[in-house]
């Protein structure tokens, strides 16, 4: 039998379907609050394959401009000042250590994509030099570094959006507000899964550093070690001096729509993690399976399941976040939603590509396909108006969610269940565990004691 609220949202899932939009705000419309005509001038960080997708992304929006790129490899400049001068902008200028560009006047805001290991000086540094900062998810290496970030935010006033733009979207703010309205009850669980199979890296090498790259620049913070073609461009990934693991890299987009459906603002306090790396006869070290529990003071859990090899599907889905409550579950991805409601999974409110049905849905289905238009217009927006307050992914959103996966990433390094103190930021009665928490930085890169 139907309940009557469940009747209620199996009506709402009609309405859905015929392609009308239910009340949900669009944040990051790229409307300016304040005055729209003054130039933004922004640098890009790191612009090889997300860098591009920056630079594609700012120069759709009117009034910004930019105006420098930053990479430690000088071979991609060439293909990165095409992108910029192919959408109508002038010549950007360019810098291959970003301390430089920091002295660059002109600049009013970084938008960073270089790799983990350097996400936290390169924010630290940015907001000491007055410059506001857009950064790719995992904001951090360490736990510590996160803090730091946050700290130096609030410190210099400085505007700073972390990416995960699903905050962005206006579909996944369509899901959370019915959630928040109860379409499934009482949440009591969140599972994210990352299904993508990655190929095999294989052994390589060292080799000569290539001309053009500047490799001590790109190690920066972590150990030195020989160029290596497995230790550079994306495949970074795979080791642990440089990488927060597929949990840091993707694992944080999900974790943060199952925080903020579940309404969480504070920290885990248990934390289990296992796994392992598997199949691959390779140098990669970070494990490729991976499985995590996060759990709440007051019981609720958030589960992780990374697999980077052989899969199949999970509710016909190999990605997205699953939400589940006494009444029902949902899954949510960048662009949809679908809720199944009581024992037999009856279909509740919905959105997909495929019952979008107007321009203007059909706009916002393109815009998260192709670019991260909303969520960097809300930065430019903030920029101009100085409310770090409107951000749809403050940075301290970023601390949190990416402070999970790092959990998850001790966790399994000790290899054993962990309890976590989230008010001191430690680990409860653990000097191994907390080892993890700060890195050993290689000079002169290294973390200030006091921001």
């Amino acid at each position: 039998m139907i309940t009557t609220n469940r009747r209620d949202f199996l009506k709402k899932s009609t309405i859905t379907t015929a392609g009308a939009l239910v009340s949900a705000p669009f944040f990051g419309t790229g409307r300016a609050k304040g005055n729209a005509n003054d130039k933004i001038n922004i640098a890009v960080v790191g612009i090889r394959s997300r860098g591009i997708a920056h630079i594609r992304g700012y120069t759709d929006i009117p009034n910004v401009r930019v105006a420098a790129l930053c990479d430690v490899d000088e071979r991609l400049f060439p293909k990165a000042i095409a992108e910029v001068e192919q959408k109508g902008g002038e010549k950007p200028k360019i810098y291959v250590d970003f301390q430089k560009l920091l002295e660059d006047k002109d600049i009013d805001a970084v938008s960073i994509a270089s790799p983990d290991h350097w996400h936290a000086l390169h924010t630290i540094w940015a907001c000491q030099a007055g410059k506001d900062v857009y950064i790719e998810k995992p904001i951090s290496y360490t736990i510590e570094e996160g803090r730091k970030m946050v700290e130096a935010a609030r410190k210099y006033n400085r505007v700073v959006q972390t990416g995960t733009q699903s905050r962005s979207s206006s579909i996944v703010h369509e899901a959370i507000g019915l959630l928040r309205e109860g379409v499934i009850g009482d949440i009591y669980m969140g599972r994210v899964i990352v299904f993508g199979f990655r190929e095999n890296i294989g052994h390589v090498k060292d080799s000569p550093v290539p001309e053009g790259v500047n490799w001590d620049l790109f190690l920066g913070p972590a150990p030195y070690r020989p160029f290596n073609e497995n230790r550079f461009h994306y495949k970074w990934h795979w080791f642990w001096d440089t990488s927060t693991t597929e949990f840091g890299n993707n694992g944080t987009h999900g974790v943060d729509v199952i925080r903020w459906a579940m309404g969480k603002r504070v920290h885990p306090e248990k934390i289990q993690c296992m796994g392992g790396l598997y199949v691959r006869d390779s140098d990669q070290e970070i494990p490729n399976v991976q499985l995590g529990v996060f759990q709440y003071n007051d019981g609720k859990t958030i589960q992780v399941d990374v697999r980077s090899v052989y899969n199949n599907d999970e509710a016909g889905q190999k990605g997205g976040e699953f939400i589940y409550g006494s009444e029902g579950w949902m899954h949510i991805t960048h662009t949809s939603y679908k809720t199944y409601l009581g024992k037999d999974n009856e279909p509740g409110p919905y959105r997909t590509a495929e019952n979008m049905s107007t321009p203007t849905d059909k706009k916002v289905i393109q815009e998260f396909k192709g670019t991260d238009g909303p969520h960097m217009a809300n930065f430019i927006d903030c920029v101009r108006t100085r409310r770090w307050q409107d951000l749809n992914a403050d940075i301290l959103e970023g601390h949190l969610s990416t402070t999970i996966m790092l959990l998850g990433n001790i966790a399994y390094r000790t290899g054993r269940t962990l309890t976590f103190n989230g008010g001191a930021e430690k680990f409860v009665d653990d000097d191994d565990a907390n080892s993890y928490l700060r890195r050993r930085y290689r000079p002169p890169y290294t973390l200030p004691d006091n921001i």
